[in-house]
């Protein structure tokens, strides 16, 4: 069986919880018979195809970006071509442009949507997208998401349940890397021996402002792994606030991750938004067997980080609420202990990546079998 991911980015150009994921439901895909590709835009598209570990990524040229959504006309041409090939059209929302292609190319193939998100940010110009989502939404074969909090607070998906399944995000761990003994002393010469980890882009939803003010007049080691557009913003903010401990590391490459990762005492994931939609950081953390520290938003992050048995979920928004919860944790090591514990088991138990492409596996089979009648 042949799939087609279509979204607006995705690897080498950036990094994400939703690359993440399309990745791995194209490198897991490969045990069900399935051979994914991916389509999508960047500023830079050369070369235009390039390898993936074992998967195809066919980039188009990015001609605009206008509130956070890529245009491109290049792209119209090459999804219809692609899609021509493939037995199935994947689509990751949201992204605008990808209901006009898949309107405007008329491809005829079956669909699945994965519904990563609601449309946070964009409520004015919603107004206008608002017609068209529900159009494109309406024409889908299949919505997926990751997660049953977001399927019920989600005013957008309730019109359209009949035909949603709740497919959570999964990991391969061992496509992660190995960690080198020279990696691990590298970095012990850098971050303190016990520190809360934050691992993501710096983007607006995230809650780090919040982090930040929790932090204040405390001494509770923290350690920020990634760069992203609000990064100079929270760097000013943490020199305001005269933060001795805070350690902005920025992008690291993925050994340096699993390292942080393995070595960090907590997972301090503050997004305080719906745009957060399920949080991968907090499945990696998982996976480790790390307790986290979360927010209440009605969104996957607390499906996967569950209160008082893998770590604590707190009002978001509150940085009274985060620096108790980091309190907590700091001073309760046999409580942290047993929050990673929990959270390991409900790893293994709910979200591998070979429980989540089979699960597609399925939707994908049972769209091509309909397809056949």
């Amino acid at each position: 069986m042949r799939v087609l991911h279509f979204f607006k980015t995705y690897y080498p150009d950036t990094t994400g919880g939703i690359e993440q994921v399309i990745f791995q439901l194209c490198q897991g895909g490969r045990a069900f018979d399935i051979e994914s590709q991916v389509l999508t835009i960047s500023q830079n598209p050369y070369p235009a195809r390039v390898q993936v570990a074992d998967h195809l990524v066919t980039r188009a040229k990015e001609n605009l970006n206008l509130a956070s959504t890529g245009l491109s006309m290049r792209v119209f041409g090459q999804f219809k071509e692609m899609a021509a090939e493939a037995d199935v059209v994947h689509f990751h929302f949201p992204w605008p442009l990808m209901d006009l292609v898949h309107f405007a190319t008329a491809h005829g193939r079956p669909t699945v949507l994965s519904y990563h998100s609601d449309v946070v940010k964009q409520r004015t110009l919603l107004k206008l997208y608002g017609p068209l989502m529900g159009r494109f939404l309406r024409s889908m074969d299949r919505i997926v998401v990751a997660s049953p909090n977001y399927l019920s607070s989600s005013e957008t998906l309730t019109a359209f349940s009949d035909k949603t399944v709740v497919i959570p995000y999964g990991l391969d761990e061992m496509a992660y890397p190995k960690i080198s003994l020279e990696k691990i002393h590298h970095l012990r010469k850098s971050v303190p021996e016990k520190f809360f980890l934050f691992v993501g882009v710096l983007r607006y939803y995230k809650g780090l402002d919040s982090l930040l003010n929790a932090l204040e007049g405390i001494d509770y080691p923290m350690v920020i792994l990634g760069s992203g557009p609000e990064e100079q913003e929270l760097k000013i903010q943490a020199q305001k606030l005269q933060l001795r401990n805070v350690l902005f590391l920025g992008r690291l490459d993925d050994e340096e991750k699993v390292c942080l990762l393995q070595m960090c005492y907590a997972l301090v994931f503050p997004s305080h938004l719906r745009s957060e939609a399920f949080g991968i950081s907090l499945l990696e953390a998982s996976m480790y067997g790390k307790p986290m520290i979360s927010c209440e938003i009605g969104t996957g992050t607390t499906y996967v980080n569950i209160h008082e048995k893998t770590g604590l979920a707190v009002p978001p928004g509150s940085p009274l609420a985060l620096r108790e919860a980091m309190s907590r944790l700091w001073n309760n090591h046999e409580e942290a202990q047993r929050f990673g514990v929990n959270a390991r088991i409900r790893f293994q138990e709910l979200f591998t990546a070979d429980r989540m492409c089979a699960s597609i596996a399925q939707v994908y089979n049972e769209l091509m079998n309909a397809a056949k009648d």
